[in-house]
């Protein structure tokens, strides 16, 4: 019961957004026709065919007695509504609409690969319709949906180039079983497969190339035994017989070059064109392109004198590609081209090294993929399955060049319901066999061709064969016109056809009834009523004189238009603000803004509300200034802030009124003598109890307590406010007594400086008394040292006394 009520819940609220949905989405298209219908009377169509290519929205009246006296032809031209409640038939309005027709809807193949049946490929159908028909009415975007599946057992043909230079020996020994191993692996994709060889070296011309002689022989150094130089070589046609594609493979012989980039852009371009050659098939192409080296491209071809550029056409005789040396390299772009225009797709088997160089060329090349091949080319068969995997499993629509004016979009319902949109809804990816997708193709004009015939563009998925044509019709006139009555006597004399309840003027007249000729029209008289104020100017510059009339000139912007009787007004040249017309906030008439409620100035930039200006305690700009388009101009120039609530070099409000509080309260302060002159702004109220003043929480105004000494250094209490521009002060009015005096600071801050200098000495004469102390100690202990020390007595052996000692040989000691 309870899953019951949660689903009901939410079925009724999905309902209820649905509805709210549908109702904007009402309110929208309402507010558009408004716009559009503007949009056509602006445009000032002068015939059926003019209007309808304005805005799918446009519609003209085509009743002969619809226009009042002064209207002109254009206003037939307007929106359905408002051509119905100017009352217009509504039976009498050409709207031509547009539509999709699908001309041919062949089923897509459902196609087993076990029945016995086998279909021929041009009878496997795998997109969905083939042919359609659009019309087309300016501004109106028609839709349609594709639907495509793969389809199973479809044929496959495969061409391998090869890459012959030195460098590829050994990879060529191992692809002497390809084929057969090829076939037998690619008979779990498709029963029809086929297989072509073909190979490529360099343009047979210096300096890709060694001329000489020997060299053209044998190319190769040493005892090689090598082929003679080529630049592209279609040794096997696609085929079904494996056998045949390892016999030829297994005769051919390597040959050389002299630099290292290959030609191979040569070979890939004979390969794409030369259909009849190769054997092409309308089934799915596939391009091996195996090599262990880069590829030259447009322009390389200057360092052998050759210039032409590349025709892009089929140059084999007897399969060899005979003017290498007479045309460039093709370049990326025209490989490009040509691949999509033959539908092939290409797979790069390139050695590890020269992956990054190949990974950027797949992306320039829709439908290709890149594969490592290992150094001898033993994984080529793995590689070239899984690369078919890849591109065969997403599919990218591409069309053909649009007329002009003509836009495309898609948008792809993928596999698992996936919706992709932008470059994203032109494919779907991993697409298994037997899977259907969904592209809803919207497609839109915006103007008539100038021929105004029908035009065909193609639409094909990438890499297929297959494509859907489209019949782009045109819608650039009215049914009605084609029941004009020529030369009509309800025209001026004739002048013109009657066609959709107005006159189109034959050549050379002009008017609402071709009542002018153009030779007449620029007559001084004429072109004098065409003059503003008598100048020079004929409408302004903005629009030509006909009959002694102004029709005013029309822009590219159908919303952008002169008016006026001189064609002098516009609507787009008025003041801009925020790069807005009018600054978003006004309509421009005749080069002046229109403002909207509570906007001003000359674009309407500048706000009359209030709102913005206001401060926190209600006041506008805090009293201290006005408020001018939305911002506070504050009249004191010290006042700063959105509100004029800030003033850096204000004093405060304490000490800004401190002396006149003073003064008045106390008859004391600085201002005791003027106090009367500069102290009469606000008003003074004692109250007996410092308890009785205001306070914040109590007020809806901005309050201030204040806490000032007076000269006699005693404190006094204050409170300033400002009610409905009145300045209020409340003061508590009482002689302070002796406790509420401070205290006297002389002597205290005397006893402090006293006592630091005393705890000073003090610490001073305790550090001298430690210090003789230590030193007396350290003396003791010396003196104790030096009597203990014991000196040794022995002579020094080198020592000789400074005394001489004589003895008198003759003295007896007498």
């Amino acid at each position: 019961m309870d899953l019951r009520l949660l689903l009901i819940a939410v079925l009724s609220a999905v309902l209820g957004a649905i509805s709210a949905q549908q109702g904007k989405k009402t309110v929208l298209n309402q507010s558009l026709v408004k716009f559009k219908g503007s949009i056509c009377i602006k445009a000032n169509a002068q015939s059926c065919g003019e209007c309808i290519q304005v805005s799918e929205t446009c519609g003209w009246c085509t009743d002969e007695n619809f226009l009042t006296v002064g209207e002109s032809k254009s206003a037939r031209c307007d929106d359905l509504e408002s051509l119905k409640k100017r009352n217009c038939n509504e039976a009498k309005i050409e709207n031509p609409r547009g539509g999709v027709t699908i001309d041919k809807d062949k089923p897509v193949t459902d196609r087993k690969k076990d029945k016995a049946e086998k279909l021929k490929p041009e009878q496997i159908t795998q997109i969905q319709p083939q042919k359609l028909t659009v019309t087309l009415r300016s501004d109106e975007p028609q839709t349609f949906r594709l639907k495509f599946k793969r389809a199973e057992d479809y044929p496959i043909d495969l061409y391998y180039l090869m890459d012959l230079s030195f460098s590829m020996e050994d990879d060529l020994e191992n692809l002497k079983n390809l084929g057969t191993d090829l076939m037998k692996e690619m008979q779990a994709i498709t029963s029809d497969f086929r297989i072509g060889f073909g190979s490529f070296v360099e343009k047979t011309v210096m300096p890709y190339i060694s001329t000489t002689p020997a060299r053209l022989i044998n190319p190769c150094t040493g005892n090689q035994n090598c082929t003679s130089p080529f630049s592209y070589k279609n040794v096997l046609k696609l085929t079904n017989n494996g056998a045949e594609f390892n016999r030829l493979v297994s005769q051919q012989q390597i040959s050389g070059n002299l630099d290292s980039p290959e030609g191979g852009f040569d070979a890939i371009m004979q390969v794409a064109v030369c259909e009849e050659q190769i054997g092409w098939r309308n089934v799915t192409r596939l391009l091996v392109f195996s090599t262990d080296a880069g590829f030259h491209f447009a322009g390389d071809g200057k360092l052998g004198g050759i210039v032409l550029p590349n025709d892009g056409k089929c140059h084999l005789e007897n399969n060899i590609y005979t003017m290498s040396h007479y045309y460039d390299y093709p370049s990326i772009a025209h490989l490009v081209q040509k691949l999509s225009d033959h539908n092939i797709q290409t797979i790069f088997a390139v050695t590890e090294e020269f992956q990054p160089v190949y990974k950027e060329l797949k992306n320039l090349i829709p439908k290709s993929a890149v594969g490592t091949l290992s150094s001898n080319s033993s994984n080529v068969i793995k590689l070239i399955i899984d690369a078919y995997n890849s591109l065969s499993s997403e599919v990218i629509l591409e069309n053909g060049r649009l007329p002009e004016g003509v836009s495309i979009t898609y948008k792809s319902i993928c596999k698992n319901d996936v919706v992709g949109t932008g470059e994203n809804g032109r494919k779907c990816s991993n697409i298994s066999i037997g899977d259907e997708v969904y592209f809803n193709i919207s497609i839109e004009s915006k103007k008539c061709p100038s021929n105004g015939k029908s035009e065909i563009i193609k639409i094909k998925p990438l890499g297929f064969t297959e494509e859907v044509e489209l019949v782009l019709n045109f819608i650039c006139d009215c049914q009605c016109a084609s029941k004009g009555e020529p030369n009509s006597a309800k025209c001026h004399e004739g002048y013109g056809t009657f066609e959709c309840g107005a006159c189109k003027c034959n050549e050379g007249r002009i008017g609402r009834v071709c009542e002018c000729s153009k030779d007449e029209v620029r007559t001084e008289d004429l072109d004098a009523n065409c003059r503003k104020d008598n100048g020079t100017d004929i409408c302004s510059n903005n629009g030509d004189c006909v009959c002694g009339t102004c029709e005013c000139k029309k822009r590219e912007n159908p919303a952008e238009v002169y008016s006026g009787k001189y064609c002098e007004c516009d609507n787009f040249n008025c003041d801009r603000s925020n790069n807005k017309l009018c600054g978003g906030h006004g309509r421009c008439e005749c080069r002046k803004c229109i403002c909207d409620t509570n906007y001003t100035g000359s674009a309407c930039d500048c706000s009359l509300d209030t709102t913005s200006c206001l401060a926190k305690n209600g006041q506008i700009c805090n009293g201290r200034g006005t408020c001018e388009c939305g911002s506070c101009k504050c009249t004191n120039a010290k006042f700063q802030g959105p509100t004029c609530e800030i003033c850096p070099t204000c004093p405060g409000v304490c000490a800004e009124h401190k002396e006149c509080v003073q003064c008045r309260a106390f008859k004391a302060g600085e201002k005791k003598s003027t106090c009367e002159q500069d102290c009469k702004y606000f008003n003074l109220i004692t109250v007996k109890d410092r308890e009785n003043l205001p306070q914040p929480t109590d007020q809806s105004f901005p309050l201030t307590h204040c806490k000032e000494r007076d000269a006699n250094d005693c404190w006094f209490y204050y409170t300033y406010a400002v009610r409905n521009d009145t300045k209020e002060v409340y003061v508590y009015h009482e002689v302070p007594s002796f406790s509420d005096m401070g205290p006297d600071i002389i002597p205290i801050v005397a006893g402090v400086v006293a006592g630091i200098v005393l705890i000073g000495l003090a610490l001073l004469l305790i550090w001298k008394l430690l210090m003789i102390i230590h030193d007396r100690r350290e003396f003791a202990k010396f003196e104790k040292e030096k009597m203990n020390a014991k000196w040794d007595t022995g002579e020094n052996p080198i020592y000789k006394s400074a005394v001489t000692t004589v003895v008198n040989p003759k003295y007896e000691g007498k």
